[in-house]
């Protein structure tokens, strides 16, 4: 049920639309197509007149309806799977650079957080803002004992603001979901709904602060990026207190080159961050435009607003490296094994024809060389491509797929020469061997010894309450041939493994005692017999085999 208040500002953006142009756009829903004659009675549409292209007009409109409106756009800008290509770059573009709200509704704010004046707290404070975005607004300070700090204050009342539109907008994706032809397709309830996650997670500036320490304490001790220091004892869930930093911004490239600062090493880096970030730390920037990048003069990335960051589980960032090597091999037959094995398309899709379809999409874009070929593209047609396989919507994926458009748009600006595959192979191989090599083989085992202590006990248990239901006739079995069958395959595949496993254990074993003979003789090769090493490597040739067999499963 729509509330009077509601009603008042459908009506509003209603008017808002109409001064864009988007009438149109509305009128042609199916529940309002019977009033689509309103269309060419409005006096506005009798003369012909000059239009911004549709993206454009889309944009406009919501920077007029507001701050709320604007953070909607950003992140449907993200959805690039779903949205016609010319809407989601363009609603990209949208900034959120909103007018800021008087520091002396900051400073009882900040007043209200600590419980005390604001100079009690800090030696100096500057209520004019330094920068104004859509949830909150940031002023610079000085602590007691002279640091420089920045302070990120909540907009006043912007619970209660986005509260309201967060209802309006679940009606308005309730309504096109059922009037609108592409509603089902396009799934508005659930992007609303995952806007509405994203919101309230910036909302709790306690969590940006464990997002940027985490972050911080990533890059520790490398040159890479440099995080600003959270103050914890000032940090409040409507007041975060952050080190203030100072740098030129990255898109800035007059004064970067004023300070002679490398653009192609600034590029490569910048890759080399995001790669590091997603493929050795799971944890991500996923908000890198360039108004939250900055450099410092001796060429240092220093990053801000870290409300919005992305993981990967081990398996996705796996499957996404071997994606990507795959696509540049041009193995369209593995890309679309992958997409199956980790279950991003539904069990059953045929291999042959999602690989055909692969390959129509990619084929023209490998026309290219190599350094004019995006990745961020790569990924969105990937994912349109998917899509006829009713691809589920990964939502790390697709805030990954985001981050990798800012990184690349971002280094080709410095650098139109950039080779980002060259940049980013090195990682993608990096990855793959940390996934599979002996030492991930290593991990692997030392990571699952708990769990065999607390298993390999309670085996002999099962199985006499097996035997014993099984000689009394209570023993049931309930599943159907299918699971039968699949499970006739696995216990084929354990068996396998076990036996690798052994065999492969064994010939370790083997391989070591044969360096520990004494006086036994053979060629000797690096300090080791010949036929040690021989036994060794095949010993961890069946290891890796069998290891990698289970890891394959689907």
């Amino acid at each position: 049920m729509i509330r009077p208040a509601q009603i008042l500002r459908l009506i509003h953006i209603n008017f808002v639309l109409v001064r864009h142009g988007l009438d149109e756009i509305i009128l042609a829903t199916h529940l309002f197509r019977p009033f689509r004659f309103l269309y060419y009675m409005a006096p506005w549409n009798w003369m012909p007149r000059k239009r911004a292209p549709r993206a454009v007009r889309i944009r406009c409109a919501l920077e007029e309806l507001g701050p709320i409106y604007v953070k909607f756009g950003q992140i449907l800008s993200t959805r690039q799977d779903l949205l016609p290509d010319d809407i989601a770059l363009e609603l990209a573009r949208l900034q959120d650079d909103v007018p800021p709200f008087p520091g002396s509704i900051a400073t009882a704010q900040i007043e209200a957080a600590f419980g005390k004046p604001v100079t009690e707290v800090f030696s100096d404070f500057d209520e004019t803002p330094l920068a104004s975005a859509s949830i909150a607004q940031v002023h610079t300070a000085r602590l007691q004992d002279g640091k420089e700090v920045i302070i990120k204050v909540l907009r006043p009342n912007v619970h209660q603001y986005i509260t309201r539109d967060i209802r309006l907008l679940h009606t308005v994706a309730r309504l096109a979901e059922r009037y609108w032809k592409h509603g089902q397709r396009l799934r508005p309830r659930e992007v609303v709904a995952e806007f509405e996650k994203t919101l309230y997670d910036e909302l709790d500036l306690l969590r940006e602060a464990a997002n940027a320490s985490q972050l911080r304490r990533n890059f520790s001790g490398t040159d890479l990026l440099y995080v600003p220091e959270v103050y914890w004892p000032y940090c409040r869930p409507e007041v975060m207190v952050m080190e203030r930093i100072h740098g030129i911004q990255v898109s800035d490239i007059d004064s970067l080159r004023a300070n002679n600062i490398d653009l192609k090493q600034l590029s490569e880096r910048g890759v080399e961050i995001f790669f590091t970030q997603v493929f050795q730390h799971n944890f991500f920037h996923a908000d890198m435009h360039p108004g939250n990048i900055f450099v410092r003069a001796d060429g240092r990335y220093m990053a801000v607003d870290f409300g919005i960051m992305g993981t990967l589980n081990p398996v996705d960032q796996r499957y996404l490296a071997e994606n990507f090597l795959a696509f540049f091999r041009r193995d369209y037959r593995r890309v679309a094994e992958l997409h199956v094995e980790s279950e991003w398309v539904p069990d059953g899709t045929r291999v042959d024809e999602f690989e055909a379809a692969i390959r129509t999409v990619c084929e023209p874009i490998f026309e290219k060389p190599l350094k004019e070929i995006s990745f961020g593209n790569v990924l969105l047609r990937l994912f349109q491509t998917a899509r006829r396989f009713n691809m589920e919507i990964q939502p790390q994926l697709v805030l990954l797929q985001k981050t990798l458009l800012n990184i690349e748009g971002l280094g080709r600006q410095l650098y139109p020469d950039l080779d980002l595959w060259q940049t980013a192979k090195p990682f993608l191989e990096r990855t793959m061997r940390d996934q599979l090599g002996p030492r991930a083989l290593l991990r692997n085992l030392k990571d699952s010894i708990p769990d065999w202590n607390d298993t390999l006990p309670a085996i002999p248990a099962l199985a006499y309450r097996f035997m014993e239901q099984a000689t009394s006739g209570r023993l049931q079995l309930q599943w159907s041939s299918a699971e039968l069958e699949r499970m006739r395959h696995e216990i084929q595949r354990a068996n396998h493994r076990t036996i690798g496993a052994i065999t492969g254990t064994g010939l370790l074993l083997a391989s070591a005692i044969i360096y520990g003979l004494d006086g036994y003789a053979p060629t000797v090769v690096l300090g080791a017999p010949l036929l040690s090493w021989l036994t060794a490597g095949l010993g961890i040739f069946l290891l890796l085999l069998s290891w990698s067999g289970d890891d394959h499963r689907h």
